[in-house]
Order: C-alpha cells, then structure tokens, then sequence
C-alpha cells in the first residue's frame, strides 16, 4: 500500500512523508509515526534498508542472552575451582 502511494505522491525518496499520510488516514492510524515505523520495518526485512532482519535480531538477543549465562556458570567454575584448590592445599589434622 505505502509503495503505491510513494509512487503516487512522492516518488523520490527524500519525501515520504505525504505518502505516509496517504496510507495512515485510509488505515484509520493514530500517527503517522505507526506508518513511517510499520514501512522501515518492512524495508529492514526485505533488505532495502541496511539493517539486522527481524529473525536476525532475536537471533542476537538469544546469543547474548546465551553468552551472559555461559559468563556467570563460567564465575561460578572459577569459584568452584578456586575453593576446591584451597582446600587441596590446606594442611590436614
């Protein structure tokens, strides 16, 4: 929808913002803002915009959350170790 009307109202891309309008008011939106967001979203996911695509950001997220949690089992390791090395080496009565 929002490309029929870009061709229709503003075909470079410098001036969007009518477009945006022209498919906001039909839709009964609020902003124009919702619009302008729903179209870089949809340019971010079919490459037309430089950007990480939806599937690749949660894939993100789930690797950092995944490496936050291997960090804190990796400190309670080193702790592990570090308490078990000290009691190694502590004299026995």
């Amino acid at each position: 929808m929002f490309a029929e009307a870009r061709e229709e109202h503003a075909p470079e891309w410098s001036a969007i913002w009518p477009a945006i309008q022209a498919v906001a008011d039909p839709l009964g939106v609020a902003t124009v803002e919702t619009v302008r967001r729903w179209v870089r979203h949809s340019e971010i996911d079919t490459r037309a915009r430089a950007s990480p695509t939806s599937e690749e950001s949660a894939e993100l997220q789930r690797l950092h959350r995944e490496n936050t949690e291997l960090g804190r089992d990796n400190a309670i390791l080193d702790s592990a170790s570090a308490f078990f090395t000290a009691e190694i080496d502590r004299p026995h009565r």
